[in-house]
């Protein structure tokens, strides 16, 4: 079967041009992923070519929406939240950490590791587990402000509160 050019007729028949006719039901037709399912996908996906940057030692920067993530020419990589200020490690030297990224139809849990700050042109950073702070060299501090910036000038502080959800140890029990 010969290709159909979008300006010719639909061979329907109906007397429209073929990008007017059947080309838009046969892109209806395609399934069109959930928002939560396109989140999960664009996450998962920007986890892996972070973590593929990281392997490969390149320096770079990206944004998703409240997440910025970012790799180094030493094979390190972080995924960096930009609302609550969360962040964890995705590969260290080179070598692909496992993301503690837990999945489901309706919510992303990230099981943090670590809180930062951006102070001085430094990327601070504060463990969970025992309270340690530390520098993390090399952090793209700048580009994270900028990018905490523009994301609080996009969004009012009403619709960042509503990134998260409260943890099943942090909603009060009746």
């Amino acid at each position: 079967m010969a290709k159909i050019g979008r300006n010719e007729k639909c061979p329907c028949r109906s007397g429209k041009k073929y990008k007017h006719c059947c080309a838009r039901k046969q892109q209806n037709l395609k399934k069109q992923p959930s928002p939560e399912d396109a989140l999960k996908i664009t996450l998962m996906s920007g986890v892996e070519e972070i973590q593929a940057d990281a392997v490969a030692k390149k320096a770079v920067c990206k944004e998703l929406g409240v997440f910025f993530f970012f790799s180094n020419s030493k094979g390190d990589a972080w995924l960096m939240e930009m609302t609550a200020c969360d962040c964890v490690q995705l590969a260290s030297e080179g070598q692909l950490l496992e993301p503690p990224i837990d999945e489901n139809a309706e919510t992303i849990e990230i099981n943090w590791s670590h809180m930062y700050t951006v102070r001085n042109k430094n990327v601070e950073l504060t463990a969970y587990e025992d309270k340690s702070v530390s520098l993390l060299k090399g952090a793209p501090s700048r580009e994270l402000s900028a990018a905490m910036r523009r994301i609080h000038r996009k969004f009012s502080q009403e619709q960042l509160s509503k990134v998260h959800l409260e943890s099943a140890e942090q909603v009060p029990s009746a």
